[in-house]
């Protein structure tokens, strides 16, 4: 993907949250830079505070709690074209409690919590995009935890393909089986079984 496609892409996906004026755009679209990172980087680690805000344009990340015992438990995956990294951590300031890493070769726009604060305090309109941008992630965040704690295993495996079926060809199946609370066996039963 070129910068100017990235750019385009970024400004799509901004303006169907909240438009933006031209002189917004423009000082918004400055404060980003370009990055990568390769298969299995720990973008933030848990304790750090999250001071970057991602626009995913390549790859699959992931962020996930590490339990006392060394469990993995993946909480999210992002792929393009979104924002990403340890949302609560960036938007609080406060430690991480997740690691987020990259499960694939990844590439994206970055910008610090220092620049998108400086743009919040000048743009009470930026300050609705990442308003909207949250209430959209914490709708989804709930609707996760209901599919968690109500659904059983079949439906949030068919849940899952259903709402985005790419993700068995893009993200080892033990992580999909993580991220949905069923154990490795029950995936690959269901994913024999169960055609979507």
């Amino acid at each position: 993907m070129t910068l100017n496609e990235s750019f385009e892409g970024l400004k799509q996906f901004t303006f169907a949250i909240q438009p933006l004026s031209d002189k917004e755009w423009t000082d918004f679209s400055t404060i980003w830079q370009t990055g990568e990172a390769k298969r299995k980087t720990i973008l933030t680690s848990k304790g750090e505070t999250e001071k970057t805000l991602y626009y995913i344009t390549e790859g699959v990340q992931r962020a996930y709690y590490l339990t006392a015992d060394d469990k993995e438990a993946t909480i999210v995956f992002t792929y393009p074209f979104s924002f990403s990294g340890v949302a609560d951590s960036f938007l609080t300031q406060t430690p991480s409690l997740y690691f987020f890493e990259t499960l694939t070769q990844s590439s994206f726009l970055k910008t610090s919590h220092s620049k998108v604060m400086e743009l919040l305090d000048r743009y009470p309109n930026l300050e609705r995009l990442i308003s909207r941008a949250t209430a959209f992630a914490l709708k989804g965040a709930l609707e996760r935890q209901v599919e968690l704690q109500t659904f059983s295993a079949e439906q949030k495996f068919t849940t899952l393909l259903t709402r985005s079926p790419q993700v068995l060809r893009l993200i080892p199946h033990k992580y999909l089986a993580s991220y949905l609370g069923i154990d490795a066996a029950t995936f690959s039963k269901l994913l024999s079984t169960i055609r979507v």
